[in-house]
């Protein structure tokens, strides 16, 4: 299906030069001259080979039709992710490097999309936003706006943040999966 090339995201398939391609990064540029385009990091699904390619954010592209499937995340191992198809009770092991990125967010009991054509999986999509708890913050420093100033801090998950001066160790945050930037406090 032909869609424009600003909506594809990290693990879409897409149709380009007779191959199948995985998204692995999207960036949309704004040159100081010209129209904007989006640049795409892609890995072929077939051979491993990464490419990057620009089209301009009007142009459109030929998305692949994949079998999706409804699944829950229950473990992983080394680098191999273990889900399991919630119809079957079937269990996928699924490498590191087909999860992508956002690996670091997955959550036990996690519902997410997983992507497959021909029966071998290519991608999975997880929830846009996760909710984690803080277990390390820096004090707030004295003098600092609250406006413009955001402070460090360690996620649950090991991952590193910036957060606004309020948030303090043991609070629950909600963080975009896509960009791993804070979006808001939890609500508990």
């Amino acid at each position: 299906m032909k869609v424009n090339a600003n909506t594809m995201r990290p693990g879409h398939v897409l149709e380009h030069n007779g191959k199948l391609w995985v998204i692995t990064k999207t960036a949309i540029v704004q040159p100081g001259k010209g129209g904007a385009f989006i640049q795409l990091e892609m890995k072929d699904v077939r051979t491993g080979t990464k490419s990057i390619e620009r089209f301009r954010t009007q142009e459109t592209v030929e998305r692949a039709r994949l079998d999706e499937h409804e699944m829950t995340f229950l473990f992983a191992e080394g680098d191999s992710y273990t889900f399991m198809d919630k119809e079957t009770y079937e269990q996928t092991a699924i490498p590191g490097e087909i999860v992508g990125d956002q690996k670091v967010f997955l959550q036990d009991g996690m519902e997410v999309t997983v992507q497959s054509f021909e029966g071998s999986p290519l991608g999975v999509e997880i929830p846009g936003k996760v909710t984690l708890q803080i277990v390390e913050a820096d004090p707030v420093v004295k003098g600092q706006t609250a406006s413009s100033s955001y402070k460090p801090a360690k996620l649950e998950n090991g991952v590193s943040i910036l957060v606004p001066p309020h948030i303090d160790t043991g609070t629950r945050v909600v963080v975009d999966t896509q960009t791993g930037e804070y979006v808001e406090r939890a609500k508990d």
